[in-house]
């Protein structure tokens, strides 16, 4: 048998497989970042999965980056989202809300407030973005005073314990992707002089505060983390200190016990490995990508606890199942990834059903 269908301890809770639904934005939450039915039926419908991790969900105002992408700062968010956990308890599962701040990554048309982004320091990203007047360049952020940077880390903290009022089994912290935390990580976004710049050890501060708040709100049993070592993307360089970076950050990390390490992995075969000893606590690896037949090769290598996956799962509410009889995979549109309806988002057939029309 596949060692990726074996359960596995993770926090307080028993996992039905090793198999994870990897955090993927979607954006089809109210005007007002609560979601609604259609998330409750879309993340059920996939419940068969070890554990479901959220689409990237702000903490505040200041952390919403795109269009129609949920909270979990309001009463309403809390009740959105406990339909949610729910619907997917209902079905046996488990799942983690993952928090996100966008940082820089935002435009004023898209937030509540209309105000400019926040990051690090005044660096723009240099990339176009959506927003209700359509497509436009995202404008040079504020920077964040130490006493912002404190008051965010409050917000990911007050939106974990949202989180756990709304039902979430726990809360993953989005420290990749190009978003808030990776930006106080990479000296291409962070020319800081305070505490949160300059050296490899100010320039993980930020993710390790965040990670302690939220451990002492919730538990560290609840509490986990996304990185993605090496990731180009939006303006995002962590030059050559980068993978020394990691080695300290994950050993940082290391001292609090979390619930799991979640590693976006670009290639770099080594640092994994280094991250791998580093990280005594359960490790879930993502491959974007990753062909079928090497689906499970991972965990089976010890190399990771669990495997997460994106687009498969999104495209397969159903994946257990498929993976284990070999049934063919449905297809993602990718044209239906962000934003609209029903189409393309719980609209997948399970096997032996056909589409809706």
């Amino acid at each position: 048998m596949n060692p990726l269908f074996s359960p596995v301890r993770l926090g307080g809770f028993e996992l039905s497989s090793r198999l994870v639904m990897a955090p993927m934005t979607r954006s089809r939450a109210d005007a007002d970042g609560v979601p609604g039915a259609l998330a409750a039926e879309y993340y059920a419908q996939r419940a068969s999965v070890g554990l479901i991790v959220t689409e990237g969900t702000q903490p505040s105002d200041d952390g919403q980056g795109y269009m129609t992408t949920p909270g979990i700062y309001t009463p309403a968010h809390v009740a959105g989202w406990r339909k949610v956990t729910d619907a997917v308890h209902g079905q046996g599962g488990h799942i983690f809300i993952q928090l996100m701040h966008a940082g820089r990554m935002s435009h004023p048309d898209n937030t509540p407030h209309h105000r400019q982004g926040v990051a690090p320091s005044e660096i723009a990203p240099g990339t176009p973005m959506f927003t209700p007047k359509g497509i436009q360049d995202i404008p040079r952020p504020r920077a964040l005073t130490t006493d912002d940077v404190r008051k965010t880390i409050a917000d990911f903290r007050d939106a974990a314990r949202h989180a756990i009022a709304a039902g979430a089994d726990g809360v993953e912290i989005h420290g990749a992707n190009g978003y808030l935390v990776q930006q106080f990580i990479a000296p291409s976004a962070n020319t800081r002089t305070d505490a949160y710049g300059g050296s490899i050890e100010n320039r993980a501060r930020f993710a390790v505060e965040v990670a302690t708040a939220i451990a002492v709100e919730i538990g560290a049993d609840k509490t986990a983390i996304r990185l993605s070592p090496g990731i180009t993307i939006w303006g995002i360089d962590e030059g050559t200190e980068g993978p020394d970076l990691y080695r300290h950050l994950v050993a940082e990390l290391d001292k609090l016990s979390l619930a799991y390490l979640h590693i976006m992995h670009q290639g770099d075969d080594g640092l994994l490995a280094d991250l791998r000893k580093l990280w005594r606590g359960k490790l879930i690896v993502n491959r974007p990508g990753r062909p079928r037949d090497c689906i499970g090769s991972d965990v089976a290598a010890g190399l990771a606890d669990l495997e997460a996956y994106g687009q498969m799962v999104l495209a397969n509410p159903d994946v257990i199942a498929r993976l284990k009889s070999g049934a063919p995979l449905n297809e993602a549109d990718r044209t239906t990834f962000f934003g609209g309806a029903g189409r393309g988002y719980t609209d997948y057939p399970a096997l032996g059903a056909t589409a809706a029309v």
